[in-house]
């Protein structure tokens, strides 16, 4: 891979296509998992679909998202390929909820913003300890955490 292939252009990487957001997530964690599927539920596979970015082959699909960036934060690409990250990425998702999605405006009020991207870093950081991993099970019932 190319060191300009594995950079965003402008914030942006391949639109996802059609009209629904894609939601990169931790599957390892539980805390992201429960949310995910969560956030599928309240939005619908018409507005939003959630994808574990543990999976193989993935994040080929999203030039210049990589795996360190997503170990770090939730990201979201918009159909038009641009791409949110952490509380900006949580903000995005909700803009779209009517009524409620004006509030998710109030993420980019001075100082508000910077208190929500340290306490979602600190969250992101510490999930695992805080959640919990989630059990992955081998054909053949053997189970480990992961």
């Amino acid at each position: 891979m190319t060191a300009q292939s594995t950079a965003l252009v402008d914030g942006r990487t391949r639109a996802p296509g059609g009209t629904r957001m894609v939601m990169l997530y931790d599957g390892s964690c539980r805390f992201c998992t429960q949310s995910a599927k969560t956030l599928a539920r309240r939005f619908g596979p018409a507005k939003v679909q959630t994808v574990n970015f543990q999976d193989d082959g993935v994040l080929a699909s999203y030039p210049g998202v990589t795996y360190d960036a997503c170990m770090k934060k939730m990201h979201v690409i918009d159909p038009e390929g641009r791409v949110y990250a952490g509380a900006a990425a949580v903000a995005r998702l909700f803009r779209t909820v009517p009524i409620v999605g004006v509030l998710a405006y109030l993420y980019y009020v001075p100082g508000v913003r910077q208190l929500s991207e340290v306490v979602y870093a600190f969250i992101a950081k510490n999930r695992y300890k805080l959640f919990g991993k989630n059990v992955k099970c081998e054909p053949g019932g053997t189970c480990h955490l992961h």
